[in-house]
């Protein structure tokens, strides 16, 4: 016997709405506030009527308020325009992104300017950058030498960058992390 899997909604593509509407609004008395509307409290019966009236819905906007406050409204145009207002605030917030180095207790100083340019572009396109010296077999007794690479490494980028994290040994690997200053565009 195969077991079947249960939806969350009770009917395929019925989900539940946020707000409450029409008849679903339970409170006796509700606070109206709309456009053409004078803003009062009234009976249910009656606030249902008067969004009726105007070809509109009741839409509780605040159901804890003491009375609930209703607002009459077209609800597929507020739907869409609460929609469209969540998109611009995702749209607007940061993603910030983290860019890795990685560096060997022994790094040379070419590799060491090398690696010091890739961050500095990191930084200044806008992204943090988690600096780390990884210490393979035996080369977990240098851990001065990783430390001091990670301190020469955040000295070098200190026009650019601020430290957010000094040099922390965990396990096998010795992290710096860094953020960017300011943000160019």
């Amino acid at each position: 016997m195969s077991k079947q899997r249960r939806s969350r909604y009770p009917y395929r593509g019925q989900r539940e709405e946020p707000y409450k509407v029409n008849s679903k609004i339970t409170a006796p008395m509700v606070r109206v506030v709309g456009d053409n509307v004078k803003v009062d409290v009234y009976p249910i019966k009656e606030a249902l009527a008067i969004a009726e009236g105007q070809g509109l819905d009741l839409v509780e906007i605040s159901p804890k308020a003491d009375p609930p406050v209703c607002k009459v409204i077209d609800y597929s145009k507020f739907k869409y325009e609460q929609k469209k207002k969540q998109k611009e605030i995702k749209a607007k917030a940061q993603k910030t992104v983290v860019k890795e180095i990685r560096f060997g207790p022994n790094t040379e100083d070419h590799d060491f300017n090398f690696k010091l340019k890739h961050a500095e572009n990191f930084l200044k396109d806008g992204a943090k950058v988690k600096a780390y010296v990884h210490f393979v077999g035996r080369t977990i007794v240098f851990k001065e030498r990783g430390e001091i690479l990670l301190l020469k490494f955040a000295q070098a980028l200190e026009e650019v960058a601020k430290v957010e994290q000094l040099p922390k040994l965990e396990g096998k690997r010795m992290t710096l992390f860094l953020a960017p200053k300011s943000v160019r565009k």
